[in-house]
């Protein structure tokens, strides 16, 4: 038989861990709230008959923000054959307000009390039998990081299951709260004995638990009443009320903590009593300063993109960081299979010759090169956000962004838009009011998701070869951030008139981050890249061969007879691509990149960012010609040469452009580098100019999907992406005409 078990607990209680342990599935996992904004199924890798649900946490089934409303009613409307309640055993008091409310549910349940090693290093001790007593269910230790104690979790969760074991009734309010909701039931009896189907777990559980939600005035369960229930239990809160100084939620939940609290003293001994200042305490005496946290911040920062970017890795010249020497790795390696293909395809008709090497091997390979960056870059960001740092940011980022009408809860989707602009889009559910969501998620896209990230790579080693390269690149990261919140102040002002909503958020312990859930995290990053390469790029880069090497006369003979080689391929600069180019390369000339290759690279940006480079690397391959490349590798000597990677020394003109490719140009030691280029894009600050814009505007198609899907329509879909573009084009002329004035 098949059982669905549901994982719901507190945000950063372990639930995506215990999930990814239980299922062999590759959830990203963080030491911060909200990393899980919609359910994930999963089967349990050791019983392929049970089925489990990993829910977005919530503090409660009084839900405030949309991943809560989502745990919630899978709970309570979804009714999963078992739920499995993970606590952390850190903060007890606390994770079990949401347990009394699940069990009130009457749904069989289980209850997971996890971080066992953390509760054992304080020397604090929890008496498990004596809480499943009070509670009158299983309450079991485990450690979702290890592993530990899981199996004995799955045994009694299954066999829970199987004999659909509901909660007891628990004692928790007092003559009052339990006049109102016994007579509330009463009123709702007829209806969940007429449709038994819509109970969950036991009617007279089902019955509870709806009647508590009406006292607590829960606004979602009372619109579901019909007209005649809404009269009928309307004077019933008003008298419970009366004995509750008027606020019987409050009532309902002080009666919920003083039973925590008489369970907590009856089942858990604690070494030390009082305050006790914390390893994780002393760290934010420092960490979230009020002066010191933000320069501590901006240093991270930028120490996280020298390992990434730097060819001068700790200040020594020539000694290349993780990510530029894993680069090269991988351009070698690609360089070596282009030699391959090419060979295979050397007696090929001259188009389809073009289409394998000058469309498909160069247009992934100009992807491929840049992967190593971004695995380096989400690793180190991996490791920031599983040790408990990125927590604190958003806490310290609530200060500033308070001012500008946000609350901190904000900053954890725009960090998470410097992975992907999609689950960013999506972990705009965990903000509170509509007002947040809505600018949150316009402001998300101008985060510098990894697939900007090769756009950046690619003009900075080629525009700024003099330059400091990571201090330029750190530049967007944080100009992003500056753009982001100045949109944000400019919608509060003239759109959503109404003040920032209060900032409520757990600080987790830090955390030695694990081995495997920084792979992990590093693993989806490339696995991602690659799925784009070998699907969405592979054809587009076909499309873009197609669209510029091909025009009207290709297909009317006028090609083929003047072309000596009798191909009906056409000039690139009378391409298809070049015409469509041409009509609104106008529109970006006061952003100092008014010719139609950079403005085609923009367009073709919108599918994935990534297609940037792969259009640029396409559009100006003339520029390395077999002429050019001998002429430039003839400035070495033999021993020169064997170091940049000619074997013996010997320059070898097939092994030229990869070599090129890797060692030269993706380095930035070749200043006369694509001088088409440099031709089209004359500047410096049109070229930084160019990297701004593709950094603020409309984001890919995929995005755009996710801020349809949050935004509901296409009204506001169309208003969010307005606004994005209006914002690039602004943002970059001004930087531009500033820039150039100055310079």
């Amino acid at each position: 038989m098949n059982y669905t078990i549901a994982l719901a607990g507190n945000p950063n209680s372990g639930k995506t861990t215990l999930f990814n342990e239980l299922t062999g599935s590759r959830q990203h996992v963080g030491n911060w709230p909200g990393v899980t904004v919609d359910k994930k199924e999963g089967i349990y890798k050791k019983n392929r008959n049970v089925n489990i649900m990993d829910l977005p946490g919530t503090y409660s089934l009084s839900p405030y923000s949309e991943e809560e409303v989502i745990a919630r009613n899978y709970i309570v409307n979804d009714r999963p054959d078992v739920v499995i309640n993970i606590v952390d055993g850190t903060n007890i008091e606390r994770n079990l307000y949401l347990t009394l409310q699940i069990l009130e549910t009457g749904i069989p349940t289980v209850i997971a009390i996890n971080m066992m090693d953390e509760v054992e290093a304080s020397g604090n001790k929890i008496d498990f039998n004596e809480l499943s007593n009070l509670l009158g269910v299983q309450v079991l230790p485990i450690v979702a990081r290890s592993g530990k104690g899981l199996d004995e979790l799955m045994r009694a969760a299954v066999s829970v299951a199987e004999i659909k074991i509901s909660p007891k009734i628990l004692n928790v309010f007092d003559v009052n709260i339990n006049s109102a909701v016994n007579s509330i039931s009463e009123i709702l009896e007829d209806e969940y004995m007429a449709d038994s189907s819509s109970s969950v777990g036991t009617a007279a559980a089902q019955l509870q638990w709806k009647a508590i939600k009406v006292v607590e005035n829960d606004q979602l369960v009372i619109d579901s009443l019909s007209g005649s229930q809404k009269i009928a239990v309307e004077n019933i809160v008003k008298e419970a009320e009366k004995y509750a100084d008027g606020d019987t939620e409050a009532k309902i939940a002080d009666s919920r903590y003083r039973f925590i609290s008489e369970l907590v003293k009856g089942s858990v001994k604690k070494a030390k009593t009082g305050y006790v200042e914390t390893k994780s305490d002393k760290l934010d005496k420092v960490l979230t300063n009020r002066v010191l946290a933000l320069p501590i911040f901006a240093v991270i920062m930028y120490v996280l993109f020298a390992c990434t970017f730097s060819e001068n890795f700790l200040f020594i010249e020539g000694l290349a960081s993780p990510g530029v020497w894993l680069a090269g790795v991988v351009e070698a390696a690609w360089g070596a299979v282009a030699e391959v293909i090419d060979g295979l395809v050397a007696g090929a008709s001259p188009w389809v010759y073009s289409l394998v090497m000058d469309g498909i091997v160069e247009g992934i390979g100009a992807i491929l090169g840049f992967i190593p960056l971004v695995l380096v870059l989400y690793i180190l960001i991996s490791i920031l956000e599983d040790c408990g740092y990125m927590a604190r940011i958003a806490f310290v980022m609530d200060r500033i962004f308070r001012k500008f009408g946000l609350s901190g809860r904000s900053f954890i989707p725009l960090l998470m838009g410097f992975g992907c602009g999609v689950p960013a889009v999506m972990a705009t559910r965990t903000l509170d009011t509509e007002k947040d969501r809505r600018i949150t998620t316009i402001i998300t896209a101008f985060m510098p998701c990894g697939a900007k990230l090769p756009i950046f790579a690619m003009f900075v080693s080629i525009f700024f070869v003099n330059g400091n390269k990571t201090l330029i690149t750190y530049s967007l990261y944080m100009l992003s951030i500056v753009v982001a919140i100045a949109v944000s102040l400019i919608l509060n002002k003239l759109v959503y008139k109404s003040a920032a909503s209060n900032f409520v958020m757990e600080l987790p312990r830090y955390r030695v981050p694990t081995l495997k859930s920084v792979l992990i995290h590093g693993w989806e990053k490339v696995k991602g890249f690659a799925i784009k390469a070998g699907t969405v790029i592979f054809i587009s880069t076909i499309i873009i061969w197609g669209l510029s090497n091909f025009n009207a006369d290709s297909f009317n003979g006028v090609n083929a007879a003047s072309n000596e080689d009798g191909s009906n391929m056409a000039e690139m600069d009378e391409s298809f691509l070049a015409s469509f180019g041409n009509v609104i390369a106008p529109v970006f000339k006061p952003l100092g990149f008014g010719e139609w290759r950079p403005a085609v690279g923009v367009v073709t940006g919108w599918i994935a960012k990534e297609m940037v480079v792969v259009t640029f690397a396409q559009l100006y391959d003339d520029d390395v010609s077999p002429e050019y490349l001998e002429e430039y590798f003839s400035q070495y000597d033999p021993e020169e040469l064997e170091e940049l990677g000619f074997e013996g020394g010997v320059y070898d003109e097939e092994a030229a452009f990869d070599i090129y490719s890797e060692a030269v140009l993706f380095e930035g030691a070749d200043e006369n580098a694509l001088h088409s280029m440099k031709t089209d894009i004359k500047t410096d600050m049109a070229a930084y100019s160019y990297m701004v814009f593709n950094l603020l505007c409309m984001p890919c198609f995929a995005a755009v999907g996710a801020i349809k899907r949050e935004l509901k329509t296409w009204r506001l879909t169309g208003g969010a992406v307005g606004i994005q573009m209006l914002t690039a084009y602004i943002v970059s002329f001004v930087i531009y005409t500033i820039g150039s004035i100055l310079a």
